[in-house]
């Protein structure tokens, strides 16, 4: 580092900004982060499950729903049949109570209720989706899947 004496003659004060306590601050603080953040983050040891692609199992009482979203506007279809959101609410508290009384009641053993599957197109809003599923939820599904389409190439291998 160099250090200026003044010797140039000129009698007009030194304009130069001493950056050495500057430099030295900033050393001080970058250590203290440097112990102080591994302190700070907090790490929960996890065993994640490793999955991978299960074909769907498609039973004939689960609902089949696709939806659609051009142009803002939310279309939801039961299978082939355009539905509105209250015939939506309606044809699913219909069908959740015609397969529970077909297996005995809503006490019956062993009760398997059907599931909802949705494909969505990639088009679609959210809220086109999520309302869907709200929908479904209020008439009584418990179990809603996302039905996609696997990528180009990719092996599909049975446990």
């Amino acid at each position: 580092m160099a250090m200026s004496v003044g010797d140039s003659g000129d009698d007009a004060p030194m304009s130069d900004i001493n950056t050495t306590p500057l430099v030295d601050v900033m050393l001080v603080l970058l250590i203290i982060f440097l112990i102080a953040i591994p302190v700070v983050i907090q790490n929960i040891d996890l065993s994640l499950p490793k999955v991978q692609f299960e074909p769907t199992t498609t039973k004939p009482e689960n609902v089949a729903l696709s939806i659609t979203g051009a142009g803002g506007q939310c279309q939801v279809y039961w299978g082939m049949t355009p539905v509105t959101s209250k015939e939506l609410l309606d044809k699913g508290v219909e069908k959740l109570r015609t397969e529970i009384d077909r297996q005995g009641g809503p006490n019956a053993a062993g009760l398997e209720l059907p599931e909802v599957h949705i494909r969505g197109d990639v088009s679609t809003p959210y809220r086109c989706i999520g309302g869907t599923i709200y929908t479904m939820q209020m008439a009584g599904f418990v179990k809603v899947g996302f039905i996609s389409e696997p990528e180009a190439g990719s092996a599909v291998t049975r446990m």
